[in-house]
């Protein structure tokens, strides 16, 4: 089933239904989370001083110094043609207290943050929302007014996002809420963002390159520079999310009688006679009819294959033109000189090759996807135990030989026992396939007056005490490449037929590959896709032998097995990871423990470039589950009936962490930290036995601690 779906509905229902009062204290704790203690997120106790486990060295300020980005080899680079990666977060305000678009005395502590954790790059995803969540003036009866101190805003927390070397990603059509006032006819009934009308529709596509021209055309008064020749601005996106297939229907009969309309000026110029009445009698239409569009999924299904593929012609046509069209908009009509994005390959539960078809005058192509997004599935199950279906392999199946890809939106959405998990996985095989961007979603600054220490929102991972620990943990080994690229590449090819034939395959089939292309392939080699309008791919050969998956690099494994058994381990000269179920007491060269948590994240990163091995300084993540105070779960822990308040709560990692290999080491500390990045207590000393040093977690209370070691 699909993973993704509109954010707002499960934010809503959240905060109308399932969080309790934020105040709930530690004491209104039992039950299932009896053994669980607080451990609170507060950047605003951080903001100003000094951090050893600041990670802000990754960055390059400011952003946009070396020229605008660019793609060279088929991967994004800077103006002078060095290399780039992207370790980003979409900016927005679901939960309550949370502001997309900051107040002025708090844009310097968020940008700094950011910065601080090692994101340098931000995706703006609903800036195109009324007045106070977004750009849009509200209160007109139309969408087609900015207000003016919302944009100034947004241009002065832009500014200092800049200052610290953080990179912008606009994107245009997300969340509007079209309105008759604007000249659109059927607004209300249109999804949010007109999803699927957007992309034809001639009204809403003048309304949103107007809207580009005001965001884009506008000089920011904090950088003095016009946002189309603002360096930093690294990426636009045209679309959020925006796709049409075979079998669409429109929200009103306005909509379904214009594309109709235009099938059919489409046919008269790219069909003769003899095929229009070849396509007449596969329709059961007389000859003097027009051929109507299918508008069923299952009127698709069982169609004639000249008719679906003469339909699956217009729909890549129509996407194509709009997508071209909008980009030469950007880049020539307002002079835009950042790379454009079209949309994202997002709906898993269906094929995503015939929107990447539309993409190809693209220069970056993108990716979206959930591990077990809360609007459809309700297991929360742990994500090392399915690797064939993973993030990894939903995300692998979009990439395209020699362009760069970016994933704009992932998650392990919170509550799950598992989420922790998900970051380094994630940023450990984005690594391997060779990607050029990751964006988590979300993140979702705090006004001061509102703030309270717990997971507001299904997405939101500002205040998670495991994912923010990670996010830094993350940004080291994917922005300096801790993981090697894959040593092979398997590409794959399909015919447009192929693509075509896809849109209808049942749910169920997952199309992710064709056949012979096995799914695990992605855990192994870099795969890519070579051409969508060529030959049928060959078939592949997996490697995987027995319960143990691994990278042909040798630096990446995931083991499998029976349920509550699955291990991804990371072994890297910069970085070490044992994630998952640790019963079986995996190893890696330089990380081994012994602790007494079902399910754990560890993971040991160099904090001063140098390898494990020879390192002074390093960032050890350890973490378990987080819960929110009060959260509880139902009797089969599938879903939640209470989302639970302040403080956060975690399953503290006890026991012991084992270094290995430290040559020349003759003492080893370990600092815990508390939730503002400062050193919580006094360093412990490691216990050295036979060469090897143990440290004990468990007291003080922390998810993340910083080793020293002395030689």
């Amino acid at each position: 089933m699909v993973r993704r779906g509109m954010k707002a509905v499960f934010a809503g229902f959240v905060l109308a239904g399932l969080i309790v009062s934020s105040d709930a204290g530690w004491s209104q704790v039992g039950g299932a989370q009896a053994g669980m203690v607080p451990f609170s997120i507060d950047h605003r106790a951080g903001m100003g001083k000094d951090s050893p486990v600041d990670v802000s060295f990754l960055l390059d300020a400011p952003a946009g110094k070396h020229g605008f980005i660019k793609v060279k080899d088929g991967h994004l680079a800077t103006g002078d043609g060095r290399r780039i990666k992207f370790w980003g977060v979409n900016i927005t305000d679901w939960s309550k207290g949370s502001r997309q678009i900051p107040a002025k005395e708090d844009a310097a502590l968020w940008a700094a943050t950011l910065a601080r954790f090692g994101v340098n790059s931000v995706r703006f995803q609903f800036l195109d929302l009324p007045a106070p969540r977004g750009l849009v003036k509200a209160g007109t009866g139309m969408t087609r007014e900015l207000d003016p101190e919302q944009v100034d805003r947004e241009d002065y927390f832009i500014a200092e996002l800049e200052k610290r070397g953080i990179y912008i990603d606009f994107n245009l059509l997300v969340g509007r809420p079209f309105t008759e006032g604007d000249g659109v006819k059927d607004a209300k009934l249109l999804r949010e963002g007109a999803k699927g009308t957007s992309l034809f529709d001639a009204r809403m596509i003048e309304l949103e390159k107007e809207y580009a021209r005001q965001l884009l055309d506008h000089l920011n008064p904090y950088t003095h520079v016009k946002y189309t020749q603002d360096a930093a601005v690294a990426l636009v996106e045209i679309n959020n999310e925006d796709a049409i297939n075979v079998g669409y229907k429109g929200p009103s009969s306005f909509y379904d009688d214009e594309l109709e309309a235009m099938y059919t000026a489409w046919l008269r110029k790219h069909k003769d006679a003899a095929q229009m009445a070849s396509l007449q009698r596969a329709a059961y239409v007389g000859a003097d009819a027009t051929v109507p569009l299918m508008n069923r999924r299952g009127q698709s299904a069982g169609a004639p294959e000249e008719r679906l593929q003469t339909e699956a012609a217009f729909y890549d046509d129509l996407e194509r033109n709009y997508f071209d069209d909008f980009k030469r908009y950007l880049q020539g009509t307002l002079g835009s000189k950042s790379l454009v994005i079209a949309t994202a390959d997002h709906s898993h539960s269906s094929s995503g090759y015939p929107v990447l078809l539309a993409e190809a005058g693209m220069d970056v192509i993108d990716g979206h996807t959930y591990w077990e997004h809360p609007e459809y599935y309700v297991h929360k199950s742990p994500m090392v135990d399915d690797p064939a279906n993973s993030m990894v392999v939903e995300l692998a199946r979009s990439a395209i030989a020699g362009k760069p890809y970016t994933v704009s939106e992932v998650n392990e959405p919170f509550p799950n026992d598992y989420a922790g998990e998900g970051i380094p996985i994630l940023a450990a095989y984005a690594s391997l396939q060779d990607w050029d961007g990751i964006f988590w979603y979300t993140f979702e600054p705090k006004a001061s007056a509102e703030w309270k220490p717990y997971v507001g929102d299904a997405f939101d991972l500002s205040l998670d005490p495991v994912k923010m620990p990670e996010l830094a943990e993350g940004a080291l080994m994917f922005l300096r490449g801790d993981v090697r690229k894959a040593v092979s590449t398997d590409t794959r090819t399909y015919s447009r037929q192929q693509v075509a034939d896809s849109m209808i395959l049942p749910a169920g089939d997952r199309p992710f590959f064709t056949a012979g292309f096995p799914p695990m392939l992605p855990l192994e080699h870099e795969v890519r896709i070579g051409s969508l309008d060529g030959p049928a791919t060959a078939a592949f050969a997996s490697e995987a032998v027995g319960k143990a998956i691994v990278s042909d690099t040798g630096e990446l494994a995931w083991y499998t097995g029976l349920p509550h058994m699955g291990e991804v381990t990371i072994d890297t000269p910069r970085t070490q990871g044992l994630i998952g179920f640790t019963a079986e007491g995996k190893a890696t060269s330089h990380l081994a423990a012994g602790v007494r948590n079902g399910f754990a994240t560890i993971l040991l990163t160099s904090l001063d470039e140098k390898p494990v091995a020879t390192s002074s300084r390093m960032l050890l993540v350890a973490g378990g589950t987080v819960q929110n105070s009060g959260q509880v779960w139902n009797a089969a822990r599938t879903e939640v009936s209470n989302f639970g308040g302040s403080p956060t709560l975690i399953e503290q990692v006890t026991g012991n962490v084992t270094l290995r290999g430290l040559n020349g080491a003759r003492g080893v500390t370990v600092q815990a930290m508390d939730g503002a990045g400062q050193p919580l207590g006094a360093a412990v000393q490691a216990t050295r036995h036979a060469g090897e040093w143990q440290l004990a977690l468990g007291v003080p209370v922390s998810t993340w601690y910083l080793v020293q070691v002395t030689r």
